[in-house]
């Protein structure tokens, strides 16, 4: 089975005669033919709850009227999928593939410089770091009581990843080169987990975005038009990868 889909990238480029001028520029299309068992649906950090309320409502509005169904299509014509939980999570479930051992599970590679202590921001180096927040035990408790979404439970053949090495060798296994990425947030861990898209495109995988099933960490100034979320897909569009909407790749599957 074979997947259509018209990936939206955005181009530097004007037309001949054009003044070469950022309002000039615009978006720019390609039309793809991709075997599906080439492609996967990556989940990234679909969780049961978050710690900023309005982040949390986003996302289960999102969940339950764009992932899910998506999930369900894809499920249905038999594209590969991918959960990948976060580390403390995915190591807990029984569908981990446990692709790497102790060692590639830690994080980072231990590094002589910058010094340790100033890294940690500990010692004469301690004047550096940011102050300490009242709410962080609280913040600590959510992040270690987190689940995977109730609506969103992993079915039998998928897969579970603990870290972007373990999602790489999997790939490698199954012949997988397209990925699509959903699942929050998309200014952080869509964008900066190394099972993410910044890592992964940098690994040669083709890196495609699905728009409405993702949503950002907002702030005071971006809040009412959500532009942490729509820069941090336009960034990926700019610089080298793509995204398409939850329908396209719908129609895309049965087409």
């Amino acid at each position: 089975m074979n997947l259509h889909v018209k990936p939206r990238y955005y181009r530097w480029h004007v037309a001949p005669g054009v003044e070469w001028v950022e309002p000039n520029t615009q978006y720019g299309y390609l039309d793809w033919t991709i075997p599906v068992d080439q492609t996967a649906l990556i989940l990234v950090d679909v969780w049961d709850h978050h710690y900023l309320k309005d982040t949390e409502e986003r996302a289960e509005v999102i969940i339950q009227n764009k992932i899910v169904p998506l999930l369900s299509a894809c499920r249905k014509a038999g594209m590969p999928i991918i959960h990948a939980p976060a580390p403390g999570v995915a190591e807990h479930h029984p569908a981990w593939v446990r692709l790497i051992d102790e060692r590639d599970m830690k994080s980072g590679v231990a590094s002589q410089w910058p010094p340790a202590e100033f890294r940690q921001k500990k010692g004469v180096f301690q004047q550096y770091a940011k102050p300490a927040e009242p709410r962080e035990p609280e913040l600590v408790e959510l992040r270690a009581n987190r689940k995977m979404h109730p609506l969103v439970q992993v079915e039998a053949g998928e897969a579970v990843v603990y870290n972007g090495e373990e999602m790489h060798r999997l790939c490698q296994q199954k012949g997988i080169m397209f990925l699509f990425f959903i699942g929050f947030n998309t200014n952080a861990c869509i964008l900066l987990r190394d099972y993410g898209t910044l890592v992964m495109g940098r690994r040669g995988y083709e890196i495609i975005t699905i728009r409405d099933c993702t949503t950002g960490m907002e702030s005071f100034e971006t809040h009412a038009d959500l532009w942490q979320t729509r820069g941090a897909i336009l960034f990926l569009e700019m610089f080298g990868h793509y995204s398409i909407g939850s329908e396209d790749l719908i129609t895309g599957l049965i087409a």
